[in-house]
């Protein structure tokens, strides 16, 4: 997707002397044009608007990104090596998320008919929940808000009700560990495989890819081309 504010940004930086490195799924494009050097992430063409191949691309070379400019560094060699074999465990375990698509139509079934929908969850999770907010924002039309489980009682809160479908993002790490209580509560429960936590989100956020387009699909909206969305955004 082209935004003219990312290609503003960056040629504000640019004047300024900054080194603008480019993540981007289209060779010569404007953000490509603007950058000094960059990555290619080499997703194939993204024609939905909802850009979800692109998400989960650039959020990995990112990562890898992170790991180059990292490699002289000793003291962070134990826990390269822990992302790297993360990196390389992630294609089995992404198969593993997508066999649970039946059960993600099964709630997809009980919350299409909802007028809103809160995603909650902390630390490496909360990004997770904006974009899987985002998501069923833009494909379904329904209102929903990833929020940072933290502040659900500074505002939030006064929205639920017994109608309010909650989505709650519970892996384990070092904020949620080995803990049930959650479960006993849950109408539904999705297990995504464990992985290295800067990693996790990019299962978690799969299944919220998966929930908005079958929610989309039950409620008969045009799925790759959103109304009042488009892949280029030309004005500020």
């Amino acid at each position: 997707m082209k935004m003219v504010q990312s290609c503003t940004n960056s040629r504000y930086c640019k004047q300024r002397g900054a080194l603008i490195v480019g993540i981007t799924n289209t060779v010569g494009s404007s953000i490509c044009r603007e950058s000094h050097c960059g990555v290619h992430i080499n997703a194939g063409p993204e024609i939905g608007v909802a850009s979800t191949k692109a998400y989960t691309s650039q959020m990995i070379s990112l990562v890898m990104f992170a790991l180059m400019m990292s490699e002289d560094r000793i003291s962070s060699q134990p826990r390269r090596s822990e992302i790297i074999q993360g990196l390389r465990a992630l294609p089995d375990q992404i198969k593993e998320v997508l066999s649970l698509d039946s059960k993600i139509q099964e709630i997809s079934r009980s919350v299409f008919e909802k007028k809103s929908l809160l995603v909650l969850g902390r630390g490496y999770n909360y990004a997770t929940c904006l974009e899987g907010a985002l998501k069923i924002k833009e494909i379904t039309y329904m209102h929903s808000e990833g929020i940072l489980a933290g502040e659900l009682k500074h505002g939030p809160l006064a929205l639920v009700d017994e109608g309010m479908p909650i989505i709650m993002i519970c892996t384990r790490d070092n904020v949620f560990v080995g803990d049930e209580e959650p479960q006993k509560y849950a109408s539904k429960v999705l297990e995504v495989p464990k992985t290295v936590d800067c990693l996790q989100g990019l299962l978690t956020v799969i299944p919220l890819q998966l929930l908005s387009y079958h929610v989309a699909v039950l409620k008969g909206c045009n799925v790759d081309c959103p109304r009042n969305l488009a892949k280029s955004v030309t004005v500020e």
